[in-house]
């Protein structure tokens, strides 16, 4: 038969012993917590997608947006907004490359368009590695090719577009980014 002090001894043994497994979880799940809430942070702080040149017609109803991402995963555009949250009448991505450029439209249908490959937005996915700031950089030092994807965003509204609001996905997270044309 077991004395007091023996049953004091075991009970103490299994609660120590589950007040370690407590610490171990806890300590587990704080760094958990820290590292998810470290790379939220990083990418709220630092969205991927940059945008490069804009341009324009006379009349600014047509303009091309240069995006790139800078990120580690591709970026999924979601919606693109004129002016005053406004639909544009038509949306698309030009993939392009660096020698080829992006070509200014009122018809994304026509045979002088048709080379510039425009695409429905959710048939684009811009890949990593496409900041418009290092293909400039290419360009100016004469190493740009035919490889180097490009992605320009075109609208078309029936008044001259003033801004232009791109929702876009990263890593499952939606941002906004919004370009002022002057």
């Amino acid at each position: 038969m077991l004395s007091f002090k023996q049953v004091d001894r075991i009970v103490e043994q299994k609660n120590s012993g589950a007040e370690k497994l407590k610490k171990k979880v806890w300590l587990v799940g704080s760094i958990v917590a820290l590292i998810v809430l470290g790379i939220y942070l990083l990418v709220f702080f630092k969205p991927p997608l940059e945008v490069g040149a804009i341009f324009t017609d006379g009349d600014k109803k047509s303009v091309v947006v240069s995006v790139g991402n800078k990120g580690l995963q591709h970026v999924k555009i979601l919606d693109v907004k004129v002016n005053n949250n406004n639909k544009p009448d038509e949306t698309k991505i030009q993939v392009s490359n660096n020698l080829l450029g992006f070509t200014i439209s009122h018809d994304f249908d026509s045979p002088e368009a048709a080379e510039f490959n425009f695409t429905d937005p959710e048939e684009v996915v811009i890949n990593t590695g496409t900041s418009p700031t290092d293909n400039y950089k290419k360009m100016d030092n004469g190493t740009a090719t035919v490889d180097d994807e490009i992605y320009g965003i075109s609208v078309l509204y029936p008044t001259a577009i003033f801004k232009v609001d791109i929702t876009y996905s990263y890593l499952g997270i939606p941002f906004n980014e919004t370009v002022v044309l002057n």
